[in-house]
């Protein structure tokens, strides 16, 4: 096996056993939400459904969606790119990321916000998945809404149509 099968597949460049892994094991381990979205991440390369699924928090019902979260998992995944992680001042952890994947010879990119929520089980700490928001592109990036044609003149129905087309009104908008 070389060296590079080797690599957690979550991008961290540390091997699978010096990173994921040992989460995948025993999900306590991660201390951070980044750790614990990593290792979800890297259980999506790797085919784990049984972790995806024990690592959303209960509310979220994830047992009911095992269907649905093995055909997510089924997906060829791409790569992995954690722009932020914090923990917030109520405890509640988010991260943002980017990550690749292929269905049906196509690629695409999911960006999510996740949040994570930590809780006590037998005297240990864990982090659970609980939602995620998609961020929208900045006001710059979103395409303008097409300004309505307004004119005080009246149009003929053989003048131009004023949407430009080249058609005379009567044939167009009128």
């Amino acid at each position: 096996m070389s060296k590079h099968n080797d690599e957690c597949p979550c991008g961290s460049h540390k091997t699978l056993t010096e990173c994921c892994k040992p989460i995948h094991l025993n999900h306590a381990l991660a201390t951070h939400p980044e750790q614990l979205m990593r290792a979800r991440y890297s259980a999506h390369v790797l085919g784990l459904v049984d972790f995806v699924v024990q690592t959303y928090h209960s509310s979220c019902e994830a047992e009911q969606h095992r269907a649905a979260i093995a055909e997510s998992i089924a997906l060829k995944w791409l790569g992995l790119e954690v722009i932020s992680s914090e923990i917030a001042a109520d405890g509640q952890g988010y991260v943002e990321f980017k990550a690749g994947y292929k269905e049906e010879g196509e690629e695409y990119v999911l960006q999510e916000r996740s949040r994570f929520v930590q809780q006590q089980i037998n005297g240990e700490l864990y982090w659970f998945y609980i939602d995620g928001e998609y961020p929208q592109p900045p006001p710059s990036e979103q395409p303008a809404p097409p300004a309505p044609v307004t004119s005080n003149k009246t149009i003929g129905r053989n003048d131009p149509c004023l949407c430009g087309s080249g058609k005379k009104y009567k044939k167009c908008c009128g």
